[in-house]
């Protein structure tokens, strides 16, 4: 998997809804860190370049509407464990955004980041993280107003990128 990628920070209400439906879960192993994955950038070596390309096409885009509407499963996703759960969002804008962003870096694989990207917060994944689907959540409304670059080698954010 790629070492860097674009990270929606989510609000805090939506990740105390992902923490405590987590709660329900006794095999899944449960997401610790919510966010909201954008786009994979790759490895190290690629890092600068592409933030520059990506800082450049997402400079002056405005803060970008999404809403959290409820939750649902992969059934079989294209790594790590099944069934994973996950909060839907509705964010047409987003989803634009990482069209976008495809244009620069070439999508990891079709049904990760191609036509079949879906915005979403994982909640958990394998065991009986099944049992959340179609859960009540939300609708949880809030504005993307930046963007974080994710370092999975060193897990934490080495810098964000804002929309306004």
């Amino acid at each position: 998997m790629p070492a860097y990628s674009l990270n929606v920070p989510v609000p805090a209400e939506v990740a105390r809804l992902a923490a405590g439906l987590a709660t329900e879960c006794r095999t899944a192993e449960v997401r610790e860190r919510h966010t909201l994955v954008l786009k994979r950038l790759g490895e190290a070596e690629d890092y600068r370049r592409l933030i520059g390309q990506v800082r450049d096409l997402l400079g002056g885009t405005g803060a970008i509407p999404a809403r959290v509407e409820g939750v649902d499963t992969f059934g079989a996703p294209p790594s790590g464990r099944a069934p994973v759960a996950y909060l839907t969002v509705h964010s047409p804008g987003l989803v634009a955004v990482h069209e976008r962003c495809c244009d620069v870096v070439d999508p990891f694989g079709e049904v990760l980041e191609g036509a079949e990207y879906e915005p979403h917060v994982t909640i958990a994944r394998g065991g009986d993280a099944g049992r959340l689907r179609g859960r009540d959540a939300g609708p949880i409304g809030w504005e993307i107003d930046r963007i974080d670059v994710w370092d999975a080698y060193h897990e934490n954010v080495v810098e964000s990128i804002s929309l306004t």
